[in-house]
C-alpha cells in the first residue's frame, strides 16, 4: 500500500516529505488518470502538509486484509487496516460488518460535509469505555447517585479544559448535542411567547434559533434577520433595525452556513443597546476559535452555544460557555430543566478532544483548515463555480449551481457517487424547495485532519467540476472514472479507527 511508504511522525495525520511524492504514486495507472496524475501540475511546494501532528498515533504494524463490500453495495473493494471490534464480530457479525462498511466508505471518500471530521483514536476509545455503564445525575460534588468517586473528576477535567482553551468563566459539559444546549439557553433567559431573534434558515441559520419547524419557532415569537442580496453577508443594519422595532429577549448569532467571520462586537453592540442575552452558536467554528483561526466570542456574547464534533475534533456532544453571573440559570436548564444524567463516556471524550485543541499543534491544524478551504474556494471559482459571498474565511464553502443547470440534490448525489462526500443546501434567496435547493455546502475539517493540503484543493475542485458537469448530461463514465481516483488518493491518507 501506499501509505506504508509515508512518513508518519506524531498523530493521525500523515505526511510525506517532498521527495515522497513520488513514491505515493508509484504504481499510478496512467490510462486511470488520463496521462498524468493530477498532483503533477499542482502548484509547487512543501508536502509536509501545513498541518503539524497532534495525538502520537502511529500505525500498529497490523498485516492490512481486504475488505469485500456488502452485496449489492457500490463501495469499491479496498485494503485497509480493520476497526479493532473483535467482540462485536463475534456477538454480532451482521452489525459488525455495517460498521467495517462505514469505516472502509469513510477512508476510501473525501469527506467535505462541512459539519463532520475525524475524531482521534484516544477520543473513540474514550467514548466507547466502560464510562458508559455509569449514571451520574447532577453535578459534580451534588449527585443524585453513589459512586461517583471517578465520574466527578472526570467531569472536572472536561470543564476545567473547556473554561481554559476558551477562555471563559463557566462552562458546563452535559448537553447530549447541539439543538438540547441551545433548547437550555431558552429555558435559562426566556418564557414561552418572548420574542427571540436569529439568522433565517434559507440564509444560513440553525433550525433551533427559532424557526418555524423547530419546537423553538413554536414556543417563542421568532423573528429572522438575513443577509444583504448583493454580497450574501449579514447586514448589521438590518439585524440593528429589526432588534429596536421587535426588542427581542435573546439574540442569536451563528448558523451552519456563514462562510465569512461573524462581527461578535457588533452583534454585541446590538444586544446591549436592546437588552437582549446575546448567544453566539459556534457549532461548527469553535475548533477555528480554539486554534485562533477566527475571532471569539469572549467578551463579546455573554453566552456561548457549541457542539464538540466539527472544527473541534471531538465526540457527537455539546457545551455552553458563559459568564459566571449566567452559571446557575444555565445549569439549572441542563438538569433538572431538560436533561437527566450525562452521558459519562461523551464527557470523557469530550475532556480527550480538549486536550488535544489545547496542543500548540491544534493551532497549526487550525489555520490549515481556513487554508485549504480559501484554496478550494479559489479553484471552484477558477472553474466557474458561484460562491455565496465569493468566498470564505473559515472551513465552509457554499456553491449555488443556479448557473450550471443542476439542482444541488443531483449534484450532491452524483459526487457522493464518485466517493466526494457533501451535502446540498439552500442558498440565500434561493427559489426552490428545501428538498431540493440550489446549492451544496462543503468544508475542509475532514479532509485537513487525513493531511490534504492546498496543493490539493486544485485537484478536487477539478473533480467537482467534472462530477456535476456529468451529472447534467448522464455521464456515468465519469463519475465511475473519479471514483476510481478518490480511492486511489485517500489510500494514501490513513484514518483515525484504523490499527
Amino acid at each position: 500500500m501506499a501509505c506504508a511508504r509515508l512518513v508518519v511522525f506524531t498523530t493521525f495525520v500523515v505526511f510525506a516529505t517532498p521527495g515522497a511524492v513520488a513514491t505515493r504514486r508509484t504504481g499510478v495507472d496512467p490510462v486511470l488518470w488520463g496521462g498524468a496524475h493530477p498532483l503533477d501540475s499542482a502548484r509547487s511546494r512543501d508536502w509536509r502538509i501545513e498541518v503539524e501532528l497532534t495525538t502520537g498515533e502511529r500505525s500498529s504494524g497490523t498485516v492490512p486484509r481486504a475488505w469485500a463490500p456488502p452485496a449489492g453495495s457500490d463501495l469499491p473493494e479496498v485494503k485497509v487496516h480493520q476497526p479493532p471490534i473483535p467482540h462485536l464480530a463475534v456477538a454480532d457479525p451482521e452489525l459488525a460488518g455495517l460498521v467495517e462498511a462505514e469505516a472502509t466508505r469513510q477512508f476510501s471518500s473525501i469527506r467535505l460535509i462541512a459539519s463532520e471530521n475525524y475524531v482521534s483514536t484516544a477520543v473513540l476509545e474514550a467514548s466507547g469505555s466502560v464510562l458508559t455503564n455509569k449514571y451520574s445525575e447532577g453535578y459534580v460534588g451534588r449527585r443524585y447517585y453513589e459512586g461517583q468517586q471517578v465520574i466527578d473528576p472526570i467531569e472536572t477535567l472536561a470543564v476545567d479544559r473547556a473554561k481554559a482553551l476558551f477562555g471563559v468563566e463557566h462552562a458546563n459539559v452535559q448537553p447530549y448535542s447541539g439543538s438540547p444546549a441551545n433548547l437550555a439557553v431558552y429555558l435559562a433567559f426566556a418564557e414561552p411567547g418572548d420574542t427571540v431573534m436569529g439568522l433565517s434558515l434559507p440564509m444560513g441559520g440553525h433550525l433551533t434559533h427559532g424557526w418555524s419547524v423547530s419546537a423553538t419557532g413554536t414556543w417563542f415569537r421568532s423573528v429572522r434577520y438575513g443577509v444583504r442580496a448583493d454580497t450574501g453577508r449579514i447586514d448589521l443594519d438590518e439585524v440593528r433595525d429589526l432588534a429596536l422595532a421587535e426588542r427581542p429577549r435573546i439574540i442569536f448569532c451563528g448558523g451552519t452556513a456563514i462562510p465569512r467571520t461573524i462581527d461578535f462586537p457588533g452583534f454585541a453592540a446590538i444586544a446591549r443597546e436592546v437588552g437582549a442575552v446575546l448567544v453566539a452558536d459556534i457549532a461548527h467554528i469553535a475548533g477555528l476559535i480554539a486554534g485562533g483561526a477566527h475571532p471569539s466570542p469572549v467578551g463579546h456574547a455573554p453566552v456561548i452555544s457549541t457542539t464538540t464534533h466539527k472544527t473541534l475534533r471531538g465526540p457527537r456532544g455539546a457545551m455552553l460557555l458563559s459568564d459566571a453571573e449566567h452559571a446557575t440559570a444555565i445549569d439549572k436548564a441542563v438538569f433538572p430543566g431538560l436533561q437527566g444524567g450525562p452521558h459519562n463516556h461523551t464527557t470523557a471524550a469530550i475532556a480527550v478532544a480538549l486536550r488535544e485543541a489545547a496542543a500548540p499543534a491544534f493551532r497549526d491544524y487550525a489555520h490549515a483548515v481556513v487554508a485549504n478551504a480559501r484554496a478550494l474556494a479559489e479553484a471552484l471559482v477558477e472553474r466557474g463555480f458561484d460562491l455565496v459571498t465569493g468566498g470564505t474565511d473559515n472551513h465552509l464553502i457554499l456553491i449555488d449551481l443556479t448557473s450550471r443547470d443542476i439542482g444541488g440534490k443531483p449534484a450532491a448525489r452524483a459526487l457522493d457517487q464518485a466517493g466526494i462526500e457533501l451535502n446540498y443546501n439552500a442558498v440565500p434567496f434561493d427559489q426552490r424547495r428545501p428538498f431540493d435547493p440550489s446549492g451544496i455546502r462543503l468544508g475542509t475539517a475532514a479532509i485537513t485532519t487525513r493531511g490534504l493540503g492546498v496543493g490539493h484543493m486544485p485537484v478536487l475542485a477539478g473533480w467537482i467540476d467534472d462530477v456535476v458537469k456529468a451529472a447534467v448530461v448522464g455521464d456515468t463514465a465519469t463519475i465511475t472514472r473519479v471514483r476510481e481516483q478518490v480511492t486511489e488518493l485517500t489510500a494514501a491518507f490513513p484514518m483515525p479507527g484504523f490499527a
